[in-house]
């Protein structure tokens, strides 16, 4: 019987010891703070938030028996809060101290795709992703078979999720240890995978073909300049690209296929879908036609010239010379499920709470 205890109260974990467990923990101090809030009515999402998520997350998996934890560090903006935050002990059940990866800040893409690589050779359990569908995208190119714990803190966000962070911590702890075991509490995620000559991307929502002729500010707002758009998955409520396809066929999660869409110009079809590309943005997107993506044909496209949006952000540029295709992968990376993982450790109980025990 292991026992963790803070200053109100004792969980005791009532199955086997748990196993040593390392947790990395990646936020990026950018995300929710694109060009969208320029063009739309997105809300900022703060560093200091997403520092109080770290601690409240580190206070999970430290009730789970999780004592390492890896975070990836930054110029301050996230850092900093995350020191003051850890250094306030009186009330605070976190007593775990985390330690940050040693390697360069260049605060780009680099910064996660390196603290990924550097987790996962340390041996992580598991990787909590604090960010929107960009920094995830960034993350799952790099992890390998290391689940994820997918935490929303971006702007147009479908891949993760706004999950309170405490809750959060303890689900990733308790299947990092081996309390809850990972055939229960792990999915497997689809992806879409672009090929332009020899580069290779991927997308974990949605991909887009556009008529912008730069990458520019990266974001996609324009639905005027879109012209074909692929997705992973699409909910009827979602917001940002993928709603598009919500409102043509809804795509789960789960399903074994995608669906390609075909826009135009909304002056030149009477198939029109009106759907939430931003937050208090609304548009009409003209459609030309639309099918499954099935898993294993590639579509090859003819382009002109343009940009291809990955996940919302324009990365890549072309021209007629380039040789493209897209295609659904139904062999993406693993995530977490937070209510699978609790719902687990109730059914087993893994976890009993005596109130007003001492510390």
């Amino acid at each position: 019987m292991t026992q963790v205890t803070n200053a109100w109260s004792r969980i005791v974990v009532l199955s086997a010891p748990p196993r040593p467990a390392l947790v990395g923990i990646i936020a990026n101090p950018a995300s929710g703070r694109d060009i969208r809030r320029l063009t739309s009515r997105a809300s900022v999402f703060p560093n200091a938030e997403k520092a109080s998520m770290m601690v409240r997350a580190i206070a999970g998996l430290e009730a789970a028996g999780v004592r390492d934890v890896m975070i990836m560090p930054d110029s301050g903006g996230i850092c900093g809060p995350l020191f003051r935050a850890l250094s306030v002990t009186t009330g605070s059940p976190v007593t775990v101290q985390p330690r940050f990866i040693d390697m360069p800040v260049t605060s780009s893409a680099d910064d996660t795709l390196r603290a990924t690589e550097l987790m996962c050779q340390a041996g992580a359990g598991a990787i909590i992703v604090l960010g929107g569908d960009g920094t995830h995208r960034a993350v799952a190119a790099r992890c390998g078979q290391v689940p994820l714990l997918a935490l929303s803190t971006g702007t147009n966000n479908a891949f993760p999720e706004m999950r309170e962070a405490t809750v959060a911590g303890l689900a990733a702890g308790l299947l990092a240890t081996g309390a809850v075991p990972a055939d229960v509490g792990l999915r497997r995620n689809k992806l879409l995978r672009v090929r332009c000559d020899d580069r290779t991307d991927i997308a974990l929502v949605d991909l887009c073909v556009t008529r912008h002729n730069y990458v520019g500010s990266r974001a996609v707002w324009d639905s005027a300049l879109l012209e074909e758009l692929f997705v992973a998955f699409a909910g009827a409520d979602a917001i940002g690209l993928s709603a598009i396809a919500g409102q043509l066929e809804p795509v789960t999660r789960s399903a074994p296929h995608g669906l390609h869409v075909r826009c135009a110009d909304t002056t030149l079809t009477p198939q029109q879908v009106i759907v939430p590309i931003a937050p208090g943005l609304i548009s009409a997107v003209g459609i030309r036609e639309y099918g499954r993506l099935l898993p294993g044909q590639p579509v090859v496209l003819a382009p002109q010239s343009g940009t291809i949006a990955l996940d919302g952000e324009r990365e890549i540029e072309f021209d007629p010379s380039n040789r493209i295709s897209v295609e659904l992968d139904l062999h993406g990376p693993l995530t977490i499920d937070v209510a699978a993982v609790l719902e687990n450790a109730a059914r087993r109980r893994v976890l009993r709470h005596y109130a007003g025990s001492p510390a």
